[in-house]
């Protein structure tokens, strides 16, 4: 899904995980709705701060539209988990014998469709000769296979730290966040397909941003992070442009 295509914020956002969503015909993969509504399906309050931070800044924001329990749009096609059969540690019925054909129709439906509507606002912006500065947002679980995670907030990046030099410094500055530096994840998790296929292989600045999702929990605390969002963004471009010239 691609909202506000005619932005004119040199960033473009991202939401691999924004949705819930399973097809009818896939009957839930066999899950209850408990399990549907959490983490392990989708990145709560994810896409409610892209959509105020694509508000925010007027910026074009592009988000995948189902589950990422029927299909990870940010693993590669080869990757093991793409579909997974057990997510962290809930075994999901609907994936555990899936054939080559199966496999494929959803790759086909879903991943590439995706990743085909990025490269396609990408390429307008290029003919049009706007600079595109790349934002994936994420949001993860508190706690994860009994581990606690402090951090309020992750900036991950790879080779690319134009963005994320700039997020860490602005958010550093309030004493009150906990902010890490490529956690809880980071890209030798396999986590950054997105923005290595769509950014740095066309040289275009780059981060994912990974916010605790219990800080997102509420429509007062997605606003307060898309501001504090966009000012730290803001801040960022303005790093990236000076050293562009």
């Amino acid at each position: 899904m691609v909202e506000n295509a005619a932005g004119k914020s040199d960033f473009v956002i991202l939401c691999d995980h924004a949705c819930n969503a399973i097809p009818k015909s896939l009957a839930d993969l066999g899950l209850g709705h408990d399990a549907l509504e959490s983490h392990i399906a989708w990145d709560p309050g994810a896409l409610e701060v892209c959509e105020a931070l694509s508000a925010r800044l007027d910026a074009v924001l592009i988000y995948a539209t189902v589950s990422r329990l029927v299909i990870d749009c940010n693993r590669m096609p080869d990757a093991p988990d793409l579909i997974p059969k057990v997510s962290e540690t809930t075994a999901i019925p609907g994936n555990a014998e899936l054939d080559a054909a199966e496999r494929d129709a959803r790759i086909e439906c879903v991943h590439r469709l995706y990743h085909a509507a990025i490269d396609a606002v990408l390429d307008a912006r290029a003919a049009q000769g706007r600079q595109s500065l790349l934002v994936a947002v994420h949001s993860y679980t508190p706690v994860y296979k009994g581990v606690a995670r402090p951090w309020h907030v992750g900036i991950l990046s790879d080779r690319d730290r134009r963005l994320a030099d700039g997020l860490l410094a602005e958010l550093g500055r309030d004493a009150a966040l906990v902010v890490a530096d490529n956690q809880p994840y980071s890209p030798q998790d396999g986590v950054y397909y997105t923005l290595a296929l769509h950014g740095e292989a066309r040289g275009l600045a780059s981060v994912m941003i990974e916010i605790r999702n219990d800080e997102i929990a509420s429509k007062e605390t997605q606003l307060a992070w898309a501001e504090r969002l966009a000012v730290a963004l803001a801040s960022a471009r303005e790093a990236v442009i000076k050293e562009q010239v």
